[in-house]
């Protein structure tokens, strides 16, 4: 019979490994939106919405996964939900209108709620103090998207954009089951069907729960965002053919998956709130040089008219992605630190609704930067609003966590002393 440590690290290989296939398909839209773009001829506000559309159903569905995973396990919500997407997946295939590719995309992004499912199904299985690690190891699944953006252009150059549906939907069955031979049930960590709807959702009530949704709406829904955006920025803004586009966008994507653990170790070890404030700061930084768009400008010196040209080149641009896409493994991490430790009871419904939070943002952004390039015709400006949107959540942060703090450290010291005076 197998130990319970066994069952407990096969469920994380087990999730993990089913979440990045996941993560593949939820990422699909990135590289064949492009050709698919360009034979429909969309405009860029049309392209962001093609390639958002599975992020909403995913992003949507969280809650009610979450709500299904507390009451009737991780286990058979994640296999059903991997089946429920394989034939929408293939049928993207079939798609040759832009409506058609929406109504597909909806239903293949069932497949991007499977991160609740699979975040209180492995973090149920490990002591509090490993929490973070273990949703750190899930969470590395993320890595899918810059494994669409090694392998997808391949399929395309060689066999066409339809043929990384088929592809993708066969891989989707085959792991569906391999997860299940793989995985295992424990009904101790089910909440049981006990727990009534009203009593799930009163999360929505809780003030925190909000505040984490909008450092989650940053560090994973920004995450989703650029995953999405980064393959037709690098073409757009620097000529770079699919290939070249796709391979220097995983730049950003792969650390976003991969050190996801790291963010996690770091949490466990030195708290979320101090690992999130770092992330933020860093985040903003990186942001603000992101924004500055390609500038040139001319100045009228004594020899007569200079000018001058200011921007990101290609290599500098890529390093302060990949920078950007380390933070925002580690936030991601940090903020789902914060659940576990709070919410231990609740971890599947809490995920949700700051899952929904995070997976709306990476819905909603990539259709701004759309409408943005298409109003200002400023590539960078979707950089700008990014950085208005961590600004945000470090202004949140340093009045409810920063602050408080800093003050309760005060009375501590004034307290301490009073008592010195005292002795």
């Amino acid at each position: 019979m197998a130990t319970q440590k066994y069952k407990a690290w096969s469920v994380v290989i087990a999730s993990t490994i089913a979440f990045t296939v996941c993560f593949m398909i939820w990422m699909m839209f990135a590289v064949i939106g492009i050709p698919i773009k360009k034979t429909l001829g969309l405009n860029e506000t049309q392209f962001g919405i093609l390639i958002a559309m599975p992020v909403l159903t995913g992003s949507l569905i969280r809650v009610p996964l979450g709500m299904w995973t507390d009451k009737f396990g991780g286990r058979i919500v994640f296999t059903i939900l991997m089946l429920s997407t394989v034939i929408p997946i293939f049928m993207i295939s079939r798609a040759t209108e832009f409506w058609e590719f929406l109504v597909t995309g909806l239903f293949v992004g069932v497949a991007g709620g499977s991160f609740t499912v699979g975040i209180a199904y492995c973090a149920r299985w490990f002591p509090k103090t490993q929490q973070g690690f273990a949703m750190g190891i899930f969470g590395a699944g993320n890595t899918g998207a810059a494994v669409t953006k090694l392998v997808a252009p391949i399929i395309v150059v060689g066999y066409g954009w339809a043929m990384v549906p088929q592809i993708y939907a066969v891989l989707m069955l085959i792991t569906a089951i391999l997860f299940w031979m793989f995985s295992f049930t424990e009904p101790s960590h089910v909440v049981g069907k006990g727990v009534t709807i009203r009593e799930q959702l009163a999360a929505f009530k809780d003030p925190k729960v909000w505040k984490y949704s909008q450092y989650y709406s940053i560090v994973f829904g920004g995450y989703v965002a650029l995953a999405l955006w980064m393959t037709k920025y690098y073409v757009s803004e620097y000529g770079f053919d699919l290939k070249t586009a796709a391979l220097l966008a995983a730049a950003f994507s792969i650390p976003g998956g991969v050190l996801r653990a790291v963010g996690g170790y770091f949490s466990d070890k030195y708290g979320a709130h101090s690992i999130t404030w770092w992330v933020l700061w860093i985040s903003l930084i990186c942001l603000f040089f992101l924004s500055y768009p390609q500038t040139e400008f001319t100045i009228q010196t004594v020899t007569g008219p200079s000018t001058f040209h200011v921007g990101l080149g290609p290599t500098t641009f890529t390093i302060i992605m990949f920078t950007l896409g380390i933070v925002f493994a580690i936030g991601k991490a940090s903020v789902f630190k914060y659940i576990s430790d709070d919410y231990p009871h609740n971890i599947g419904v809490i995920s949700g609704v700051v899952g929904l939070a995070g997976g709306l943002g990476g819905f909603l952004m990539p259709i701004m930067f759309g409408a943005l390039v298409d109003l200002t015709g400023i590539r960078s400006s979707a950089f700008m609003l990014m950085f208005g949107v961590v600004w945000v959540s470090l202004m949140w942060m340093y009045w409810t966590e920063v602050r408080p703090l800093d003050a309760a450290r005060e009375k501590h010291r004034a307290k301490n002393r009073g008592a010195d005076i005292i002795e």
